[in-house]
């Protein structure tokens, strides 16, 4: 079945509000981060790979990026 919703974002924005999420060190303040929020509401599965990347340890805001890009381009989802 193909996406019948898009998300519609600021892809360089995003990345950025979900890269500053992922490299947060402080667990406390990362889950009050207005994008984690939102995302709770929208897109919860997001705030789940976001989470996961900060136990992986994700530290490059490319890895975040082609994330995002695949998120809001809808490329690779449900291939």
């Amino acid at each position: 079945m193909s996406n019948v919703f898009r998300l519609l974002a600021d892809e360089e924005k995003f990345t950025d509000e979900l890269f500053a999420f992922v490299t947060d060190n402080n667990a406390d303040s990362r889950n009050e981060r207005a994008i984690i929020s939102v995302l709770h509401e929208v897109a919860p599965q997001i705030v789940s790979v976001a989470e996961c990347m900060v136990i992986d340890g994700v530290d490059e805001r490319r890895y975040v990026a082609d994330y995002v890009h695949a998120v809001v381009s809808g490329e690779g989802l449900y291939e």
